[in-house]
């Protein structure tokens, strides 16, 4: 007996809704698939399983890496029919990975990519580019330009 697979989309693709996914919560998920059709049943594999990752950072932004913290993280794998859905989500929230695994899942079958694309991917990551904006907009109002305090003594 053979198995039909399904068409697995491309790498960037997946990696671009797999990190949008891992930055909205339970609650923005939950919104954006009520617009959404009904995702189909799913398996859990493992998880969704809470433990700790280490977080690197590097000497002003391009020096050598270090470990700078631990976080906690939570993770999750889900089957639904031949595709398998991954999750990982900072902090503890456990219904948000096994959902996030679930829609990840979803997308990997044809049939409900661009329906999920539309109605889950794109408003989230448009809501997530508008707080990335707003906080370095922020960001910028606070900067102070050293070289024009030199110049006005």
């Amino acid at each position: 007996m053979t198995q039909t697979l399904h068409p697995t989309p491309d790498l960037p693709e997946r990696r671009r809704w797999m990190s949008i996914l891992a930055r909205a919560s339970a609650d923005a998920l939950r919104e954006h698939l009520a617009d959404a059709p009904p995702l189909p049943a799913h398996t859990r594999l493992k998880g969704p399983d809470t433990g700790l990752v280490m977080l690197r950072g590097r000497a002003g932004g391009d020096g050598t890496p270090f470990n700078l913290m631990e976080a906690t993280a939570t993770r999750c794998t889900v089957s639904m029919g031949q595709a398998m859905g991954h999750a990982t989500v900072l902090g503890r929230d456990a219904a948000q990975a096994e959902l996030a695994a679930a829609i990840d899942a979803a997308l990997q079958l044809p049939d409900l990519r661009a329906p999920l694309l539309a109605a889950v991917i794109e408003p989230l990551a448009a809501a997530q580019d508008a707080a990335r904006a707003e906080t370095a907009r922020k960001a910028e109002a606070t900067r102070v330009n050293f070289f024009t305090m030199v110049a006005m003594r």
